[in-house]
């Protein structure tokens, strides 16, 4: 990576030609995006600093002769929304998060009960999984997804749940590698690691992964994984009839807060601090195999 600092000690001694070496970096990546889509920062990433309050003095404007409506950067966000989007067949809402098993236990009766249960599984949520995201979004590339693999899949030890992350894992990368073809590491990556065998594809190393191919920052990273968890849970609870579709987005939006939460309190930690906090919540999810008839596969 090759990152370029240019700080000043004082602006008075500053002038525009000083800055010149700056504006023919700005101009090569604002063609190299271009022309490579600027999205394989897995594997290359150019960063500047400069003073923008600088750059104003000087009546400097580094938007000045770029093509907006057509930029890189608001196509990418397209793609960014898309991977967030319900209708991307990931097969998530195949799962209720071990929903079904607390409701047939007993453990969930009323909407209380559901508010409780959807902050226990964000928490866990929090505490397990998002360090993967995090370290996965913060370096996007095949030899870091595979160790952060490796690691998960020694860490869960629910069958139930480790078969859903890795059912959905495989499904999100084999949708991404089709959709966005931008990015064509990806399918690379993925015909590598199925050639291979030794990884099993769970669904949060996966997700962190394609939003740092994506251009998501790893605090949006985790946060987006903190919702689509939301979303998948009470996307559940509504199918099983224990809230309405008008319930469903008024607890989401009551939820949202409390989520926001749990991801300062939970992002940016190293796997080595991924644990488990609502073991009863494994537990009960364990037991979804043991259902004499269920509607969702975890």
């Amino acid at each position: 990576m090759c990152r370029i600092d240019y700080k000043t000690q004082s602006r008075a001694n500053v002038s525009v030609t000083d800055l010149e070496p700056i504006f023919s970096y700005v101009h090569l990546i604002q063609q190299f995006s271009v022309q490579s889509s600027c999205l394989e920062r897995g594997f290359w990433q150019i960063l500047i600093t400069v003073d923008s309050g600088l750059l104003m003095e000087h009546g400097v404007d580094l938007n000045q002769g770029k093509e907006t409506p057509a930029s890189a950067g608001h196509i990418l966000q397209w793609s960014q929304w898309q991977l967030l989007d319900s209708i991307l067949p990931t097969g998530g809402f195949a799962h209720s998060f071990g929903l079904e098993a607390a409701v047939q236990a007993y453990m969930v009766s009323k909407p209380e009960d559901l508010k409780t249960y959807v902050i226990h599984v964000l928490e866990n949520t929090g505490s397990l999984l998002l360090p993967f995201v995090y370290a996965a979004s913060k370096c996007p590339n095949m030899d870091t997804y595979t160790r952060l693999d490796k690691i998960l899949d020694a860490t869960l030890t629910n069958e139930v749940s480790k078969k859903a992350s890795i059912s959905q894992g495989s499904a999100l990368l084999r949708i991404a590698a089709a959709v966005f073809v931008e990015l064509p590491s990806l399918k690379k990556m993925r015909d590598t690691l199925l050639g291979s065998g030794t990884v099993s594809f769970h669904h949060a190393p996966v997700f962190g992964l394609i939003c740092g191919l994506l251009g998501f920052d790893s605090e949006t990273s985790q946060r987006a994984y903190m919702f689509i968890t939301m979303r998948d849970t009470i996307s559940a609870a509504t199918r099983l009839n224990l809230v309405g579709p008008l319930g469903a987005s008024v607890l989401q939006h009551q939820i949202a807060h409390i989520a926001e939460e749990l991801l300062s309190k939970w992002m940016n930690r190293a796997v080595e601090e991924a644990c488990q906090t609502a073991p009863l919540l494994d537990t009960v999810q364990g037991c979804h195999g043991y259902l004499f008839s269920r509607l969702f596969s975890s």
